[in-house]
């Protein structure tokens, strides 16, 4: 049985992006099998994949602030040797940066990766035992996929994306109503977040028809805005802090999703809730939500052009369905 090591660690929308190649060489080639080193920020996302067998977590994030510490040390090393406990058939690093590529050459098998025009880091290249070249102007999902159909030597895959995953069923702790609607209003970056007002706008339009919003949030400031939102909304929800499965769980789980520019709109797309995604400050060109074969996504805006209310209750009447209800907390 086949056996690859998939490189991809960060960030959460990138590992996201990474999925649909799974089903791609399965396509070809059925019996395999995969490991992924990821993140352990992120770990749940791969482990969400009935092909993926193991996942392989990797504290570069935390390692990094901590380089003088002897525990540090000794993950590394406990890292490196589960690394290289297998021998792969193909290691293929779909970051393309160096950091992964450092991680790549640890492992035992034939390394596969972007050449040096085709990435944002070219030395990386200098550690793939194979390098291809993939154009630079496309949307990450598809760079991913061309890049594994020519490290295995498939066609390049015509058909929409398929992520492949599924949110786990567990309860949550919290009562949710039979529909609702996601509010993804956090983003790292300001430029990126969608106005207040707007949210409010939004959420009061809902409300009068049944739909309340829900509101995650992930660090103070987030829950914050969250709080400040929600005040505003009659019927709105703040939920508590959730892990990342039980987010992929109330995902999964309602009416639709509407998020800015942030991973838990395009784990919502993949997981095929109907999502509306909001930019303000990045291209949805090459970084936008990707539909799977539910085809159930709509990106809105673009640099320096901000959605208006009216447009996102326009796109989710476009992406509307009879609302089912799920049984989300036990």
């Amino acid at each position: 049985m086949p056996r690859l090591l998939l490189v991809k660690t960060s960030s959460l929308g990138d590992v996201v992006h990474n999925l649909p190649i799974l089903a791609d060489i399965r396509t070809y080639f059925p019996d395999t099998r995969f490991d992924w080193v990821v993140e352990e920020s992120f770990a749940d996302i791969p482990s969400l994949h009935p092909a993926v067998d193991q996942v392989l977590p990797v504290a570069i994030r935390r390692w990094r602030h901590h380089l003088f510490c002897a525990a540090t040390w000794r993950e590394m090393t406990a890292f490196r040797q589960r690394l290289r406990a297998c021998r792969y058939d193909l290691v293929l690093d779909s970051q393309g940066l160096l950091k992964s590529a450092l991680i790549a050459i640890q492992a035992r098998g034939e390394r596969h990766g972007y050449d040096r025009r085709s990435i944002r880091e070219p030395l990386a290249a200098l550690f793939y035992t194979h390098r291809h070249t993939v154009s630079r102007a496309l949307h990450a999902v598809t760079r991913n996929r061309l890049l594994a159909a020519a490290a295995l030597g498939y066609p390049p895959p015509q058909t929409a994306p398929d992520y492949g995953i599924h949110a786990p069923r567990q309860p949550l702790p919290l009562e949710l109503p039979p529909r609702y609607l996601v509010a993804l209003h956090a983003s790292s970056r300001d430029s990126k977040l969608w106005p207040q007002a707007h949210w409010v706008e939004l959420g009061r339009a809902l409300a009068a028809t049944g739909t309340p919003l829900v509101l995650p949030w992930g660090n103070e400031q987030e829950r914050a805005r969250a709080q400040a939102i929600a005040a505003q909304v009659p019927h709105a929800l703040v939920l508590p802090r959730l892990r990342l499965a039980q987010l992929a769980t109330l995902l999964a789980g309602a009416w639709a999703v509407v998020g800015v520019d942030t991973g838990l709109v395009h784990l919502a797309a993949a997981l095929d809730a109907p999502t509306v995604a909001l930019y303000t400050d990045t291209d949805p060109r090459r970084t936008g939500v990707l539909p799977g074969r539910a085809q159930s996504a709509i990106n809105l805006g673009g640099v320096g052009r901000v959605p208006a209310p009216a447009a996102v209750l326009g796109a989710l009447e476009r992406l509307a369905r009879p609302p089912a209800i799920r049984q989300h907390s036990g």
